[in-house]
């Protein structure tokens, strides 16, 4: 983590000290929360809608800060601390992130994408934890505060960062591509998430090759080469002389042979997926991950792997042995057998239709068993794209369909145009939607379980596993 002192400190925040004589002292850290604020650290106050990180510095003090930022439009500054004096603190921390990462010899991965980034995140940083020190990004800190802060957090002789990036619309993407400044780049996909936001998948393209913005000269980005749209937006960036063709490497990954780094004998087990390398099919690949989706977000962090000159094996090594952030496709095993899926950490379409498809393809269990929440952020065509997805239920597949939430009601009725009675059922509390469910998965079935994570499908995840008997 930085290590600076205060004299330092203000000047790469682009701040001053309101009392010079505290110049030496040496800040370890920084915690926008007094909460977790560890002694020695620096305080960010923090302002939004509904809160205020100034009202808290005095306990940030007591609780062990050596200083604080304040900014100077707030009154009434603690007496006889430590202050930089700021004119924005949201600014000033990022400011500060940049300035920090450019004394620091660390090369940048940065990923966005629709959905898949978070996985894609934990694959490439395990392949590159085989050969180099690595730091990723923790939790959910992919935006314009969580970025920053998580370049304070590198230790001094990290070699490669691997920086996930969101956003909710457009220029997002372009601010974290500039403070971070990646070397390398990957776009996992265009689905449909945050579609209310931008209206369009094309807008969405768009936004995800904000990315460029930031991309250091002579970089390289991983993108998703079936996708139709990433052509048409790197094309208009060319266009606009944001980027010029010759000043960036391309690779391109995905199912079809067209592409740089595609897939070959892809077989899955009940815990995870093996897959080859198209082009030479010798070195067999296996991800503790279920879904075709899953080898395609392997297949990014292997072009992130060759590109810093590992070999196969050891790309193999470090996708085996990556440790997923939860509730992405996370196999559970009730008491009777019963496997549960829990994909509960969000959901679009066009990820809803990924986790489906693996369900209607997965062998060696009895029945097979839907649990779906409401997909939210979609727009006006919310409806309709919940009705597709019940459409897009196999009955050939799966026995039956249990679904949860307002939107819902919209997917119970499309699956109700092909299934039989009584095989779709929808609820309005988790709890007697798990008892339902536990009443007819047995101890070989198999239940997906996934919804937007303002659903909390995880809940009723915990409820079908206490019900096991």
């Amino acid at each position: 983590m930085i290590q600076r002192t205060l004299e330092e400190i203000a000047a790469m925040a682009g701040g001053k000290l309101q009392n010079a004589s505290y110049g030496g002292l040496s800040v370890s850290g920084v915690s926008k929360d007094t909460r977790t604020l560890a002694p020695g650290n620096l305080y960010i106050p923090l302002i939004g809608d509904a809160f205020d990180g100034h009202l808290f510095a005095e306990t940030a003090f007591e609780r062990g800060a050596v200083a604080s930022l304040w900014q100077q439009d707030r009154l009434s500054p603690p007496q006889g601390r430590p202050l930089i004096l700021v004119d924005d603190c949201l600014e000033a921390l990022q400011r500060l992130a940049v300035a920090y990462r450019e004394q620091l010899p660390a090369r940048i991965v940065g990923i966005t994408g629709s959905n898949g980034k978070t996985t894609t995140k934990d694959l490439t940083a395990s392949v590159l934890s085989t050969a180099f020190r690595v730091h990723k990004t923790g939790g959910n800190y992919n935006n314009h505060i969580g970025l920053p802060l998580t370049l304070l957090e590198l230790e001094e002789d990290t070699e490669i960062v691997v920086l996930e990036m969101g956003m909710s619309g457009r220029g997002e993407i372009e601010l974290l591509s500039r403070l971070a400044e990646p070397e390398i780049a990957i776009i996992t996909n265009i689905g449909d998430a945050h579609l209310l936001q931008l209206g369009s998948r094309m807008e969405i393209a768009r936004a995800k090759t904000e990315i460029l913005a930031g991309l250091q000269p002579g970089g390289t980005l991983v993108y998703n080469g079936d996708e139709s749209l990433m052509e048409t937006a790197l094309a208009e960036l060319e266009q606009s002389g944001v980027r010029t063709p010759g000043d960036y490497g391309r690779v391109r990954f995905g199912p079809s042979e067209g592409n740089d780094l595609f897939p070959s004998g892809i077989s899955m087990d009940r815990k995870g997926s093996h897959f080859t390398l198209g082009e030479s099919g010798e070195q067999e690949f296996y991800i503790p991950l279920l879904g075709a989706h899953n080898v395609a977000n392997a297949l990014a962090a292997c072009a992130v792997g060759r590109y810093f000159g590992l070999d196969d094996a050891s790309i193999a090594r470090g996708l085996a042995e990556v440790k997923v952030t939860g509730m992405r496709i996370e196999v559970l095993q009730a008491p009777d057998g019963l496997t549960v899926w829990n994909d509960a950490y969000n959901a679009s379409p066009t990820a809803m239709r990924a986790a489906l498809t693996l369900l209607h393809e997965a062998e060696g269990f009895g029945r097979k068993f839907a649990c779906l929440g409401d997909m939210l952020e979609l727009g006006p065509d919310e409806a309709e794209l919940h009705r597709e997805i019940g459409r897009f239920l196999d009955p050939a597949q799966v026995t039956g369909v249990f679904a949860f939430g307002p939107l819902s009601k919209h997917l119970t009725d499309g699956a109700g145009e092909r299934f039989p009675d009584g095989a779709v059922r929808h609820f309005q509390d988790k709890e007697e939607l798990a008892t339902a469910l536990r009443a007819v998965a047995g101890p070989q079935d198999v239940v997906l379980i996934k919804g937007s994570r303002g659903m909390r499908m995880e809940q009723v995840a915990a409820f079908v596993m206490q019900l096991g008997g």
